[in-house]
């Protein structure tokens, strides 16, 4: 896939709500939202709509409800802010990532651990 659209921090914490209950619908959204944010349902319908709009989200009325999918996939939304990051604070340089998280204590011990399964596992050898 291509660029993926850019969503604010407001409009991902819709999107982590979309990712892990979809198919849903706005009134379930809303629920979930209004118990760990100070929005209002007004507010939240209005991040749908945006969310819809840049082509994140789609819907299907069934009836006077609309239930929500997502058109974007949770790790590849991820993936490209991640590369972005990467690319923008870091010249694309991992090592130079890592270093700095290291230097500023920003890895725990379970951290470094998990990095090096992951780096010595010799299926993830010769990239994807």
């Amino acid at each position: 896939m291509g660029s993926l659209p850019q969503i604010s921090e407001a409009e991902f914490e819709v999107m982590k709500i979309v990712w892990k209950y979809a198919p849903i619908n706005t009134n379930e959204i809303t629920e979930h939202l209004i118990r760990t944010t100070a929005w209002s349902p007004k507010t939240i319908h209005t991040l749908i709509k945006r969310l819809t709009n840049k082509g994140v989200l789609t819907y299907e009325r069934q009836g006077r409800i609309f239930v929500y999918t997502p058109l974007v996939k949770q790790d590849e939304y991820i993936g490209q802010e991640s590369s972005s990051f990467l690319n923008r604070f870091y010249n694309g340089d991992i090592t130079a990532m890592l270093s700095s998280y290291l230097e500023q204590d920003r890895l725990s011990t379970d951290d470094i651990d998990s990095l090096r399964a992951l780096l010595s596992d010799p299926q993830k050898e010769g990239g994807e």
